[in-house]
């Protein structure tokens, strides 16, 4: 059965993306490059899904938010 999972992308300051599924906590990977990136993503996915239930939850979208720091 194939299922979808929303992945939010970041880019730390070492130059490394950085995924996580919201859906699965604890479910995240790090890569030097996009295309290792979504390998190791589609990966930690597998693993995660072995031993949880994903989170029913809507993605919805990333808002920024400016704050005085």
């Amino acid at each position: 059965m194939m299922r979808e999972f929303s992945v939010m992308i970041e880019k730390d300051e070492d130059g490394y993306f950085v995924a996580s599924v919201p859906a699965l906590r604890g479910c995240h990977t790090q890569a030097k490059s996009l295309d290792v990136l979504m390998k190791r993503i589609k990966e930690a996915i597998e693993l995660c899904l072995e031993v949880q239930e994903p989170i029913t939850n809507e993605f919805i979208g990333i808002q920024r938010v400016a704050v005085m720091a």
